[in-house]
């Protein structure tokens, strides 16, 4: 059974910086690209980033390009999703991911297992 269990949201200020993680068990953790995916209320998924099952790529898009830093600690089974210079447009629940594969991927198709998701909120 395949889990993942995301932490380390909150209430940050503009400006301010979060670290989420996820944990995960059940499968090979090193042979799956993970990525961070996003939902603000009243809108669809958004993709955040990805990072294949090496770390040796990473993608982002431009909306939080320069501003997050995916990681990943195969030996812990553990990915990151460093947040700094945080906006309000930010606020979102974010749910980590695990792919079908060891490549990186964009799509939420590309992700089989999902965590549960954890809440961020930047005030203004």
């Amino acid at each position: 059974q395949v889990q993942l269990v995301e932490s380390g949201g909150g209430l940050v200020q503009t400006g301010g910086s979060l670290r989420l993680s996820c944990a995960a068990s059940g499968r090979t953790f090193s042979s799956y690209a993970m990525a961070w995916f996003r939902q603000a209320p009243g809108k669809g998924r958004e993709f955040v980033a990805t990072i294949s099952g090496s770390g040796g790529y990473r993608y982002y898009p431009d909306s939080v390009k320069g501003r997050f830093t995916i990681s990943r600690d195969n030996a812990k089974n553990t990915v990151y999703l460093q947040m700094n210079s945080l906006k309000p447009e930010d606020t979102a629940v974010y749910y980590c991911a695990s792919a079908t594969g060891s490549l990186i991927g964009v799509s939420a198709n590309e992700y089989t297992y999902w965590g549960q998701g954890t809440q961020v909120t930047v005030s203004s």
